[in-house]
């Protein structure tokens, strides 16, 4: 009899986990986990292309010493912060990743608008293969980083819900940092470039 009510007891366990979200929040932990590991892998990809893509258009002599200067720190910047796995539950630290992904974004699409000025480097097969690459990196990690939001919103639902929300508590489940639109449509805009006139050559 005892053993017939110990394992009752344990199905129904088993049964109310199941029922108050436990099981979702596991899958939905791992998937965001594995979600955010192929946006770090785009990340990177795209942080291995700089060192390239300014190498080229230094041979530029005349190029825009400042637009280079910006897209060198820029990088350096984004790949200073430790993208650990930690990372996806610390509002803040995220928030910091996503604003040095961001300022990298943005001083690349300034590269390439001014890149335009110069017909010797849109000329160049190297220069064109790279941003041909970069493009490519560009939505690669967009559709990493929709594939992420969507995981995570799902997640944070259930986090945020009843009677899902007193699981979320019980075992410690917090609501995950999103990346948020906040600046990206100016970001993803670049800038006016003047096509009028002529590109002045770099000061010794």
């Amino acid at each position: 009899m005892k053993r017939w009510l110990l394992w009752f007891a344990t199905a129904a366990s088993l049964l109310s986990l199941t029922g108050c979200g436990y099981n979702d929040f596991q899958r939905l932990d791992e998937k965001s986990k594995a979600a955010w590991s192929e946006v770090l892998n785009q990340y990177q990809r795209r942080a291995d292309l700089v060192p390239n893509i300014v190498a080229t258009v230094k041979g530029e002599a005349s190029f825009e010493q400042d637009t280079l200067t910006r897209v060198i720190e820029a990088r350096a910047k984004a790949t200073t912060i430790q993208a650990t796995p930690e990372l996806i539950n610390n509002p803040e630290a995220f928030n910091k990743f996503q604003q040095a992904q961001g300022e990298l974004s943005s001083a690349l699409s300034r590269l390439m608008a001014v890149s335009e000025r110069y017909p010797q480097l849109q000329a160049n097969q190297a220069f064109r293969d790279l941003r041909v690459t970069l493009e490519g990196t560009e939505n690669r990690i967009t559709v990493a980083r929709n594939d992420y939001i969507g995981t995570v919103q799902a997640y944070n639902v259930l986090a945020r819900s009843f009677p899902t929300n007193i699981t979320a508590k019980v075992f410690g489940y917090a609501v995950k940092p999103n990346f948020t639109v906040q600046n990206e449509a100016q970001i993803s805009q670049p800038p006016k470039v003047d096509f009028s006139a002529p590109a002045q050559p770099a000061k010794p």
